[in-house]
């Protein structure tokens, strides 16, 4: 049943990996025009400068979980890297409880009800020609951060395994 669940937990992160992969690729599109409209036109787009932050913010937001189980995240590896396996299990263990997990938690938490109240008054753009709906943005803190709480969780179990010398 482990097994099951974190399969499923992987493939979800996996999915938003994916959903990050491709706002990447529309961003870079996005830039694009929005350099073009501006040089070459001598016009720009509040909405769409705009479009280029938000889309940035969720492109991380989204990738957060995927690049936890690729094991892609910044470390100091002058240590860890000569650590033994079950020495990186015990490190990853410790980080996970104590840097991790709470921080997720923490994030959840506060930018919960930032977000409801952002859907309620059905936040917009305070620019003129800005985008209509600020709260899509604030909706995608607890999603991300709940992603990688999700992964996190994972791989506590995982290392926990490793470090007790069970197959994952």
């Amino acid at each position: 049943m482990i097994r099951g669940l974190i399969r499923a937990i992987e493939g979800l992160s996996a999915w938003s990996g994916r959903i990050a992969m491709a706002l990447s690729l529309l961003l870079v599109l996005i830039t694009a025009f929005e350099t073009g409209e501006r040089y070459l036109l001598h016009r720009s787009s509040s909405a769409i400068q705009e479009l280029t932050w938000h889309l940035y913010a969720a492109i991380f937001l989204l990738g957060f979980a995927q690049t936890l189980r690729e094991d892609g995240h910044v470390r100091v590896d002058i240590f860890y890297a000569r650590l033994p396996e079950r020495g990186k299990a015990a490190v990853n263990i410790l980080s996970m409880v104590f840097l991790l997990i709470p921080f997720c938690v923490m994030m959840i938490g506060f930018s919960w009800e930032w977000v409801v109240k952002a859907f309620l008054m059905a936040e917009k753009s305070p620019d003129p020609g800005g985008l209509p709906a600020i709260w899509v943005l604030k909706g995608l803190l607890p999603v991300g951060f709940g992603l990688l709480l999700l992964q996190g969780l994972v791989e506590l179990v995982k290392n926990s395994r490793l470090l007790f010398g069970r197959r994952v």
